[in-house]
């Protein structure tokens, strides 16, 4: 299983955002996926995650109303849909996946991941 993740860069505050991660060696119907982020000096967090099995979602209260996690099955892509940035949004943000459908959003869970990409948002 390989995940490369993609989208990261520069936004203004209020501005939009869509990070993918291309998922190799997978099903996403079969496996549950999540976004982390981390903060340098702080514990990585869950941002999201969906169910592999019903689409059940989870969101991080912070971005509630303002992510939007999804997955094209077809073509073995997820992603992070990420509106009304704040500042407090930058961080590397972080694709995973977990070989059960039911989702977790703790990163413990997680048995694959992708590299990081960087995500900078601007007052």
């Amino acid at each position: 299983v390989q995940l490369q993740a993609s989208g990261g860069g520069s936004a203004q505050t209020g501005g939009s955002l869509r990070l993918s991660c291309a998922a190799s060696g997978l099903r996403l119907d079969q496996y549950s996926i999540g976004w982390f982020r981390q903060v340098s000096g702080k514990e990585r967090e869950g941002v999201s995650c969906m169910s592999g099995s019903d689409d059940g979602t989870h969101y991080l209260e912070s971005v509630k109303g303002r992510f939007t996690i999804s997955r094209d099955v077809d073509n073995s892509v997820f992603y992070l849909q990420m509106n009304s940035l704040k500042p407090e949004d930058t961080a590397v943000y972080y694709c995973a996946a977990r070989d059960v459908p039911n989702t977790s959003a703790s990163d413990i869970d997680y048995h694959y991941w992708g590299q990081g990409t960087l995500l900078t948002v601007s007052s």
